[in-house]
């Protein structure tokens, strides 16, 4: 009898891990090509100064080594082919995991991976719309009658693209706990239960991964953590509900109903 895919042998796995992997990095090689030529075409690295526009003297930045311009260029076609890529990285992975996965676990999924870069997304934006800018302004505003700020285009930019990460990363939080429900790792009832701890966390985290105003910024991270927190509960019901309804279709209630005669 011919083995399925889900009981392959485990060299047979590792092959296929091998493949799938170096198809999702032949994408992104792809991808960060055709990234270079958007980030140029459609001048992606004015949109991440325009923020800090304002605090330059000649609305430059500056740059003190001759590789620094052609480096980041490259860093940021890199960022863009990891979006372009992710479609195919997600399907990769998908193709791999799918046979080992049940049914109910399949069509939630999917769907999770792809609504988690669509949050990657939103948060990237809120901080490049609200955070950014405060960021830039409490830091030039620091002993401005001592000392005149000179922005370097290598400091600067590697800053705005961590702080737009990290709030892409912090906004990833309803897919993980998704991901966890759907394995049975957590349950609404414990996420409940760890609201106040999950509040604390929230604040810390956005504390720690604010790199500006320390209160305005740290804010703008800690309302969305927890609202996204409080969406994860949700999420979590949602999972928990459907699991306990396949499993009562597949195993139903063995008891007999009130008031009737079991047959012998």
């Amino acid at each position: 009898m011919t083995e399925s895919r889900g009981e392959m042998p485990f060299l047979d796995h590792l092959e296929e891990l091998r493949w799938r992997i170096f198809k999702a990095l032949g994408a992104l090689v792809v991808g960060t090509v055709v990234g270079f030529v958007l980030v140029q075409r459609f001048r992606v690295l004015d949109l991440l100064v325009e923020p800090v526009r304002p605090y330059l003297t000649d609305g430059q930045l500056a740059y003190f080594n001759p590789v620094t311009p052609f480096f980041f260029i490259l860093k940021l076609s890199l960022l863009a082919g990891l979006i372009l890529a992710f479609p195919i990285i997600v399907y990769q992975v998908w193709a791999f995991l799918s046979p080992a996965l049940e049914k109910r676990e399949k069509r939630l999924i999917v769907p999770a991976l792809y609504m988690g870069m669509l949050l990657f997304i939103g948060g990237a934006l809120l901080a490049y719309v609200v955070a950014l800018p405060v960021s830039m302004r409490f830091f030039t505003g620091i002993q401005t009658e001592f000392l005149r700020p000179v922005l370097g285009a290598d400091e600067y930019l590697s800053f705005a693209i961590r702080l737009l990460m990290g709030f892409g990363i912090i906004f990833e939080l309803p897919v993980v706990i998704l991901i966890l429900s759907v394995m049975g790792l957590v349950t609404p009832a414990f996420l409940r239960t760890k609201r106040r701890h999950a509040i604390v966390v929230s604040t810390v985290a956005a504390s720690l991964l604010s790199p500006g105003d320390v209160i305005t910024v740290t804010v703008l991270m800690m309302v969305p953590l927890i609202f996204l927190y409080e969406f994860s509960i949700l999420l979590s019901v949602l999972v928990t509900r459907g699991r306990d309804q396949d499993d009562h279709t597949i195993h139903p209630d063995p008891t007999p109903p009130d008031g009737t005669v079991e047959a012998g």
